[in-house]
């Protein structure tokens, strides 16, 4: 996934976006895959890591965001620059 704006996000393991957005509101594994959820009044990011190869430690490939209150897609860079801070 590509997508301008989410460069610090794209790539990083899950340590790294609990220090960027602080602790998830959500932490939920399937096999290797894990999935974190970070909320804000803004909105709702949904962070999806896997290993890039086998027993590699997982890393953010995909990134889903939607309105708080009412689950429409919203900008995810925007969203993550929301809960950053930034």
């Amino acid at each position: 996934m590509n997508v301008p704006g989410l460069e610090g996000v794209i790539g990083s393991p899950a340590e790294g976006l609990i220090r960027k957005f602080g602790s998830a509101q959500l932490d939920a594994r399937e096999g290797d895959a894990r999935k974190l959820q970070f909320s804000g009044s803004a909105c709702v990011l949904d962070v999806y890591l896997y290993p890039p190869q086998s027993g590699a430690t997982p890393v953010a490939t995909h990134v889903e965001a939607r309105r708080a209150t009412d689950g429409a897609a919203v900008d995810r860079a925007a969203c993550a620059r929301a809960l950053s801070g930034r």
